[in-house]
């Protein structure tokens, strides 16, 4: 290489090696002649070999100049500068003194001594000249054009070249379509005519602050140019902001005279702020949009598929949203959105109870960078519910952790949220009471970041059941009531309301409240008419009534169970039989659940252990109080406070046998026995095994004598 190649499209993201650049850089970190030390022309001269042509070659080149391009016009008559044998009698006395290197670029410090010694009006005369002679010969300013904006050179030229290149990667590379908007408002571009376009590329790339500030000051300017565009990015900040209500006030403002090819994008935005007509009345009236392009088409089916989900039998809204996410894939362009295709799509499934199918389209989306860098991180996440609602705690981590790491920069509040509320599933799922109080506290703080929206309802719903467990209602009971007013003012769809009445039954059964629990099974079978998912939920909750009242038919209880592994809740199958098994009168029907819940759960004993999810821990820091695993029915303590499976238990301890053969007596694991004798230990009050001993002979009757 030679010198620079000045071609056509030839940018690149990061700092750049121009000599020019390096040499502006090294004023702030060069140390070689000391600091603060300024260099004058005679200073420049001696180090550059005592020659003016040679030091006038040499800072042509440092300015941007290239060999064997043409040179400035000072050059071109060698004899005025005491080369009477030309241009290249200079290039070899310039090599011979060491400062010229065989690839044509200037030795770091001679270049630093003539650009700080050069008086930076004579700079400026040479970098003009050198955009009057790439121009002239046809030639594209290239990434010369991003050297002299970093370098501080202001030129409308440079700046149409910056602009043109950028709107050019904006779609398909936003990270160097913001810097190279950046550089143009360097060289003296204009900050409002590309600010819609710098704020989409911004966001893109996950700095939302930015972004941000630069749609409010373009929102606040009469006639501002691509109004549009910055109404899209405003709302999409917003959505990522967990506002999405505000993205949906953002497209009212624009208002439908103005709204065109943005229509779907604030139909997104209203009906998941529970805005349906609103939405309605915007699609009614906005133009058609253009070209039946792939992005026109993946917009499209978004909001067919998203108003489909709001009917009373959603079946077409999963497939719509699908290709739409397809189509997105196929574009490969970065937009902004309210929220991706692939997002709405796999929150379809998963609230249809088809978490395989949300896994397989955030995959493809994944790997067809869907929505650019702003949105890895939400796919990811929806990513790791999907394998969580699978019973797959470690493939969720995993998707967790790519989330956290899928930028540089920090999970946006809605995206913060999300994470919260999954680990919260996890740890409650892990039958950790430390780790859920962990998760709880991040949780606590998550959400008071975000709203409630319709893209949310299945983290607001774990959230329900963790508060339940853990005797905090109140702190969610706000967003709750705004969660089910969003969902009334949508016409209650039962896609999206079923799996949060699922979740208030659960927290109705860890609360033992029956009259909560009661509109919301009653919700469940009024939609088990028109939805398979919430039949199936529907027999679960009655499943789970009817083993807690202590009167289930074990066949019934297995039936449930799989019916909701078959929905794609494999660990709440097995929690149900597993629980049942625990509280099974025949020890036939005891070891077929226990079987149905290791069938379900084969990683783990916890749920089919039959322990409850609301087992007492220190650690939880609440007052005593009843709760389901052995509060009523046939396993409620006994005069002695011991429960029916705990007796059990209790006498095979007293006949020496260890947690593993209770295990094999009676079918559970030796973590679950060892769990029953823990609690049978507080019960009894005894501080040591000795003592437990002597309790449990006391509370078993006779037949136990003192060893």
């Amino acid at each position: 290489m030679t010198g620079h190649d000045h071609k056509p499209g030839q940018f690149r993201p990061g700092a750049d090696a121009h000599p020019l650049n390096q040499a502006t850089d090294a004023q702030g970190t060069d140390d070689t002649f000391g600091a603060g030390d300024t260099l004058g022309a005679d200073t420049a001269l001696k180090l550059t070999g005592g020659t003016a042509a040679v030091r006038e070659l040499l800072l042509a080149l440092s300015v941007g100049f290239s060999l064997p391009s043409p040179l400035p016009e000072s050059l071109r008559d060698p004899n005025s500068l005491g080369h009477p044998n030309g241009l290249d009698s200079i290039i070899a006395a310039a090599k011979d003194s060491g400062l010229l290197l065989p690839d044509g670029t200037v030795v770091g410090t001679a270049r630093y001594a003539l650009l700080k010694g050069t008086p930076k009006a004579r700079i400026r005369a040479l970098q003009r000249e050198l955009v009057d002679k790439t121009l002239r010969e046809g030639l594209v300013l290239g990434e010369l054009a991003r050297d002299l904006a970093r370098n501080g050179y202001q030129d409308p030229r440079v700046v149409a070249e910056l602009e043109r290149s950028a709107d050019d990667a904006l779609e398909t590379d936003p990270g160097l379509a913001a810097e190279l908007y950046a550089e143009a408002l360097l060289a003296g571009g204009d900050e409002v005519a590309k600010a819609a376009r710098h704020a989409q590329a911004t966001a893109a790339t996950g700095d939302l602050d930015s972004a941000g500030r630069m749609v409010d000051r373009l929102l606040a300017v009469p006639g501002a140019p691509d109004l549009r565009l910055g109404v899209d990015v405003a709302a999409a900040v917003w959505a990522q902001r967990g506002m999405l209500a505000r993205s949906a006030d953002t497209y009212n403002w624009l208002g439908p005279d103005r709204i065109d090819g943005s229509a779907p994008l604030a139909a997104v935005a209203m009906i998941g702020s529970g805005n349906p007509v609103d939405a309605e009345e915007l699609l009614a009236t906005a133009a058609p949009s253009g070209s039946p392009t792939l992005l026109a088409v993946a917009m499209s089916l978004t909001q067919q598929g998203l108003r489909e989900t709001l009917a009373p039998a959603p079946e077409l809204a999963l497939p719509e949203l699908i290709r739409a996410s397809d189509m997105m894939n196929a574009a490969g362009t970065s937009i902004p959105l309210p929220e991706t295709p692939a997002a709405l799509a796999a929150l379809c499934a998963l609230h249809g109870g088809e978490p395989t199918v949300a896994d397989t389209v955030l995959r493809a989306a994944l790997t067809a960078g869907q929505g650019g860098d702003a949105a890895r991180p939400r796919l990811f996440l929806l990513r790791a519910w999907s394998s969580m609602q699978q019973d797959n705690a470690d493939d969720a981590r995993l998707a967790i952790n790519e989330a956290v790491k899928a930028n540089h920069w920090a999970l946006a509040p809605r995206d913060e949220f999300l994470l919260a509320a999954l680990e919260v599933g996890l740890a409650r799922r892990g039958s950790d009471v430390h780790e859920l109080v962990l998760a709880w506290d991040r949780a606590r703080e998550a959400m008071m970041h975000v709203s409630v929206d319709l893209y949310s309802l299945l983290s607001w719903g774990e959230l329900m059941i963790a508060a339940a467990r853990l005797r905090e209602s109140r702190r969610v009971a706000h967003y709750l009531e705004s969660a089910w007013d969003l969902l009334g003012r949508l016409g209650n769809p039962p896609l999206w309301s079923v799996p949060l009445h699922w979740a208030a039954v659960q927290a109705a059964l860890l609360s033992e409240d029956p009259a909560g629990l009661a509109p919301h099974a009653a919700a469940l079978v009024r939609a088990s008419e028109r939805s398979h998912l919430a039949s199936v939920l529907a027999a679960g909750g009655k499943a789970w009534v009817s083993v807690l009242a202590g009167r289930f038919e074990a066949s019934d209880v297995e039936t449930a169970a799989r019916g909701l592994a078959a929905v794609g809740m494999p660990w709440e199958g097995a929690r149900l039989a597993g629980h049942a098994a625990a509280h099974a009168d025949e020890r036939r029907d005891m070891v077929k659940l226990l079987a149905c819940a290791r069938d379900l759960h084969p990683q783990g004993s916890a749920p089919s252990a039959g322990v409850s999810e609301r087992q007492e821990d220190a650690r939880t820091a609440v007052p005593a109080q009843p709760v389901m695993d052995n509060g009523g029915g046939p396993g409620a303590p006994d005069s002695s406070g011991l429960s029916a499976r705990e007796r059990e238990v209790g006498r095979l301890i007293l006949e020496g046998k260890t947690y593993r053969e209770i295990g094999e007596a009676i079918y559970i694991s030796p973590r679950t026995a060892e769990h029953h004798v823990a609690r049978m230990r507080r019960r009894l009050g005894a501080e040591s095994r000795s003592e437990l001993l002597v309790r449990l002979r006391m509370a078993l009757g006779e037949g136990y004598p003192p060893p």
